[in-house]
């Protein structure tokens, strides 16, 4: 087998799925016990993000793949269960499962002198194997090593409550009758906190840092399919912004309303949060916004503005770190935490290695994911060529300082990425 995918989410099957119609050898290594990434639900004693109230944030048309559509009886935005059995019928109906290694996790990629990869897994029954390949793909995302603030606030070794990450949060029913408090303004924080609402007896979200919460529509169309509208793309960056702010004043008005911090920073600046509930939630009650956590006292939590809550237990929604513990040192993640990718697929100093599906839009991923895996099969198959190295470090060069200047050093903006004009690149490489 000339090619080594690894993992088998969404963006892993694309790839299996693109390799396969071109009858390049590969086999997919996936360590959890089915395909479907993020979007399974983790079985006992597995670490996941899959909760049980994950919904997409992006319509079924446009997060499906696109010779495989979502069925007609999916909702427009489908719960996680759903995602993950379309994701194995798409495995099935594809042929791809013949190619996939369940329960195997990969423990080193390294590049020999000869130019090949030498892949070391870890197979279900414990052994390790090593493999040679010709190409290594990864696939395999970025939401397994959990962020939390280091060091945690003062106090918080003698909190009397449970302090824990999203990745291990299943159920609002967990914490039925209980205090929580959670930390965030990013898509699990506000997922988990209207989730919560419905459970506890009390919930409280603690904001640091205001950030843009955006509907999953406006004026009665989804976000992403704005962001492949011609009439969108078409705009300046200037017009989609002044576009987007007023849009998001008729629809919501002012997040100090609400009692959340307003943005620092204009929308396109940062990431957005979208979500449909959580301001309703704060609306009703059932969700009181509080400032940043400024110490914990006994089983009590103290924010900085010097109000208190009692709480059984804090859900710090603060994200993931960008690593790939299989992978050498500053490969692809920069010592400064930016991602040094061409196109956001290519490290150019490390031929044959690709990454698929590491990229963050304000819209649906699949589109992208797709694109980038057809390109990626076009060069292994000889169809397309790739720069040599120097003009692939200074186009990498010059999109790191776009990011800069529009988001500034923020953590995760290096993979930022506009849908339409990422497309755009790819179907500029096509042939004529």
């Amino acid at each position: 087998m000339r090619v080594c995918v690894i993992g088998a989410g969404l963006s892993g099957l694309a790839v299996a799925h693109a390799l396969k119609a071109r009858g390049i050898g590969f086999v997919c290594l996936e360590k959890a016990l089915d395909v479907g990434g993020i979007w399974r639900q983790p079985e006992a004693a597995e670490r996941g993000p899959g909760y049980l109230s994950l919904h997409l944030n992006t319509a079924k048309q446009l997060t499906g793949y696109a010779d495989f559509p979502m069925p007609d009886s999916y909702p427009l935005y489908p719960r996680h269960s759903q995602v993950a059995a379309y994701l194995r019928s798409f495995a099935d109906r594809a042929g791809l499962r013949d190619h996939v290694e369940l329960r195997t996790e990969v423990v080193s990629v390294d590049q020999d002198a000869d130019g090949m990869w030498t892949v070391v897994s870890r197979e279900a029954d414990g052994a390790m194997a090593a493999r040679r390949f010709e190409q290594v793909i990864v696939a395999s995302g970025h939401h397994t090593d959990p962020a939390l603030p280091d060091p945690l606030p003062a106090g918080s070794e003698s909190f009397t409550g449970t302090i824990l990450h999203s990745l291990d949060y299943r159920d609002g029913g967990d914490f039925a009758g209980r205090r929580v408090v959670v930390v965030g303004l990013g898509a699990s924080a506000v997922d988990i906190a209207a989730d919560l609402s419905r459970h506890a007896a009390e919930t409280v979200l603690s904001v640091r840092r205001g950030l843009h919460i955006v509907p999953k529509q406006l004026y009665g169309k989804s976000l992403d399919e704005i962001a492949e509208a011609p009439w969108w793309n078409e705009m300046s960056f200037a017009e989609r912004r002044k576009w987007a702010e007023e849009a998001l004043l008729v629809a919501r008005g002012r997040l100090a309303d609400y009692g959340l911090p307003e943005p620092d920073h204009p929308v396109f600046s940062s990431a957005t949060t979208l979500s449909d509930e959580i301001l309703s939630r704060i609306r009703h009650g059932a969700v009181t916004p509080k400032p940043a956590i400024a110490s914990f006292d006994g089983d009590e939590v103290v924010f900085t503005d010097g109000t208190r809550v009692a709480a059984d237990a804090v859900v710090y929604c603060t994200g993931f770190h960008m690593t790939f513990p299989f992978l050498p040192a500053g490969c692809p993640v920069a010592a400064d935490g930016s991602v040094e990718l061409y196109r956001r697929v290519v490290p150019a100093d490390r031929p044959g290695l690709y990454f698929v599906g590491l990229v963050r839009p304000v819209g649906a991923i699949t589109r992208l994911v797709e694109a980038q895996a057809q390109w990626v099969a076009r060069i292994i198959d000889g169809e397309a060529e790739l720069p040599a190295a120097a003009e692939m470090r200074e186009e990498i060069g010059t999109y790191l300082a776009a990011i800069v200047e529009r988001y500034g050093r923020t953590q995760g903006a290096s993979i930022q990425v506009d849908v339409g004009p990422y497309l755009a690149e790819f179907r500029e490489s096509l042939p004529a």
